[in-house]
């Protein structure tokens, strides 16, 4: 006999297994970065991407060759049209294109306070210096006071938050976190710095403390859509009620992993293979449960000891 599927009135509040996490970014035609990367990190963490598009890279694997920005009131109705429906557990912004999508997302996440929202800032050498400018400030001025966690590359967010940084000595995790604490950013994450015998150091910071530091090798290849990878990581598992630092240092572990099994799907730089677990026959047969044993719930990112 068919069954008839519930009504919203009769589901229970324990059918919504999965943390629902809405995501502000660009389309990435190439899969490298921008919403194709949130969206498979997200569904690796088990969570339920709403991805809102606020434009579309003109890229290949090699570059970011242009941008085409949504308008700002496509972006707006396509959020407001989802939240009216779905209740979010965390908001990430990626790339938002244009000053007025920034300020439609600054209004969007203001009315949901008590959500964490996970910033991220790439790289925009691509882009024309005026265009760079106006970003940020907008960024600045109306996002970064709302934002829990700004992730970022070390060299991307001193050039951004420590234009004038005079110092002999490059500036480290609490004083670029004292910068974005200056914006009202709580908590940073600043990844790529500059460690000895050639590995990179990423660590999370306030402007009082550094809470957590992971080191890691590093890798020959050049990929794209790495900083993506992790802040959506980061995102999923806040989103899932993981604490900051535990989502950290599961998200750093999940992105070196990907990075361990990453590809060259073109000519240009090597992507993640963010569903790296997805097709490990071995590991695959070997996780499977033998007779009369309970399957393994897939509630977070397998975890090994890479550390690239």
């Amino acid at each position: 006999m068919t069954q008839t599927p519930p009504t919203p009135d009769s589901t229970t509040e324990d059918s919504a297994s999965l943390p629902c996490i809405m995501v502000f970014n660009a389309n990435d035609p190439s899969g490298a970065g921008g919403l194709s990367a949130d969206l498979t990190t997200m569904a690796s963490a088990s969570g339920y991407a709403l991805p809102v598009v606020t434009g579309t890279y003109i890229r290949d694997t090699s570059e970011i060759r242009n941008h085409v920005a949504f308008d700002e009131d496509a972006v707006d109705d396509q959020a407001r049209c989802a939240l009216e429906d779905i209740t979010v557990s965390a908001f990430k912004a990626g790339f938002l294109g244009s000053p007025d999508n920034v300020s439609t997302v600054a209004e969007i996440v203001s009315d949901y306070p008590e959500v964490p929202l996970v910033t991220y800032i790439g790289d925009l050498s691509w882009w024309d210096e005026l265009s760079i400018d106006t970003y940020l400030d907008a960024l600045s001025e109306l996002l970064l006071p709302q934002t829990t966690v700004l992730v970022g590359n070390h060299g991307s967010l001193c050039r951004w938050l420590l234009p004038d940084w005079e110092s002999d000595r490059p500036p480290g995790p609490r004083d670029v976190a004292r910068a974005a604490a200056e914006h009202g950013v709580s908590y940073t994450l600043v990844t790529g710095f500059n460690a000895p015998d050639q590995h990179l150091e990423s660590h999370l910071a306030t402007p009082e403390s550094v809470l957590a530091t992971a080191r890691y090798e590093r890798f020959e290849a050049t990929f794209a859509g790495a900083g993506e990878t992790l802040s959506a990581a980061l995102t999923a598992l806040l989103a899932a009620g993981a604490d900051l630092q535990t989502a950290v240092a599961e998200s750093l572990t999940y992105l070196d992993q990907c990075l361990d099994a990453g590809f060259q799907p073109g000519m240009g730089h090597a992507v993640p293979d963010r569903m790296f677990w997805a097709h490990d026959e071995d590991e695959e047969d070997a996780n499977t449960p033998s007779e009369g044993e309970e399957p393994v719930q897939a509630m977070d990112f397998p975890l090994d000891n890479t550390r690239h």
